[in-house]
């Protein structure tokens, strides 16, 4: 089965699915994709923005497989054409190999290869921070109860990760001269410094809490952008950060927490702007209970169970939405988003022959 894995993901690599720039739609792979599954019943729907998703269902599954098709972009680090798949003595080598188009490539060839019921949802917007396909399925009548996502796991099944929340935050101040004595306290970008050190503190102060292998809250200030020039008073300061909190902490709380840390008056902006729910979601009590679900579905299917991981995936919504999920597919999150990215031979032979033994079961 392996070479058919591979003829597919070398025309799946073969599209331009990058993401951004989000220029995808309903042709190109989209076209691929329904000519190789003949016998499914297809679904196509453009969520706008080049967010694309096919729904392709044979018999009456209860169970989806989820995989995304869009790509981080390349970069000029790559070693030859990130389109044109490469084939070594044990790994393959192409923009989205990893990330997550040999999945998809394995789900084609499992179905190729197989008569049962079966149920894939393809979509094109999990690399960006606008993400509609996954809302939309999962506001339809879908009738689904469990979900299989596919990530680079190492064919291991993750029944746990992080959430996370991206912030934009923008602080006032007042224009002067730098040599007014109440520049320490006027100057938006000094507000946005002084918040930076206590949201440092309190993320750090996070390090006892715990949830299945996994510890603290990860924090991270990406962008701090503000002020005029060295001698004036900073009128406004832009910053953006974000974090990734455990699975059972109360997202809505830390952002309560970051808020305040601002001294008053000094904020003018404080906008959360992607949100993604851990995985499982729900308390701590809703959060164990479908972790025990996640660990059932994993051994009734075969899979092996590995570690939680502090990478987001898009499993979390599915969880949250009520169906039993956990995270399974081929590669290594390390050559996720990376030049050359690739995945082992071993691995996409592995992921395909346990899908093509579920779906013949």
């Amino acid at each position: 089965m392996l070479q058919d894995v591979l003829g597919h993901l070398e025309a799946l690599v073969g599209f331009d699915t990058r993401n951004p720039p989000r220029a995808i739609g309903t042709d190109g792979i989209f076209d691929y994709l329904r000519a190789q599954l003949p016998g499914f019943h297809i679904t196509l729907t453009d969520h706008g923005a080049g967010a694309v998703s096919l729904l392709a269902v044979r018999g009456a599954p209860a169970r989806l497989f989820n995989v995304h098709l869009d790509t981080v972009p390349d970069s000029p680090a790559w070693t030859a054409d990130p389109y044109r798949l490469r084939v070594t003595g044990d790994r393959a080598i192409g923009l989205g190999a990893c990330d997550i188009k040999g999945a998809a490539a394995g789900l084609l060839a499992a179905a190729n290869a197989s008569t049962g019921d079966a149920a894939f949802l393809f979509s094109t917007d999990e690399e960006g921070n606008d993400a509609r396909c996954i809302a939309a399925f999962l506001a339809s009548d879908h009738g689904f109860t469990e979900a299989v996502v596919a990530e680079p796991t190492g064919g291991q099944a993750v029944l746990a990760h992080r959430g996370i929340s991206s912030v934009r935050m923008r602080f006032r101040g007042r224009a002067g001269h730098a040599s007014a004595a109440d520049a320490l306290e006027q100057s938006a970008v000094h507000q946005a410094m002084r918040w930076g050190t206590k949201a440092l503190d309190f993320a750090a102060a996070q390090g006892h809490a715990r949830f299945g292998g996994l510890t603290g809250l990860r924090f991270n200030i990406g962008r701090v952008h503000g002020g005029i020039k060295g001698n004036m008073i900073a009128p406004e300061c832009e910053l953006r950060f974000g974090f990734r909190p455990l699975p059972s902490m109360d997202m809505d709380g830390l952002h309560a927490s970051f808020r305040d840390l601002a001294e008053a008056g000094a904020l003018d902006v404080y906008e959360e702007t992607f949100r993604g729910p851990p995985l499982p979601a729900g308390d701590i009590a809703g959060a164990e209970g479908r972790r025990l679900a996640a660990r059932d579905l994993a051994d009734e299917l075969g899979l092996p169970i590995g570690n939680a991981v502090d990478f987001w995936t898009e499993a979390s919504l599915f969880s949250a939405a009520g169906l039993t999920a956990l995270v399974y597919g081929p590669g290594d999150i390390a050559q996720a988003h990376a030049a050359d990215e690739w995945v082992a031979l071993d691995q996409l032979a592995g992921y395909a022959a346990t899908v093509h033994r579920l779906l013949s079961a």
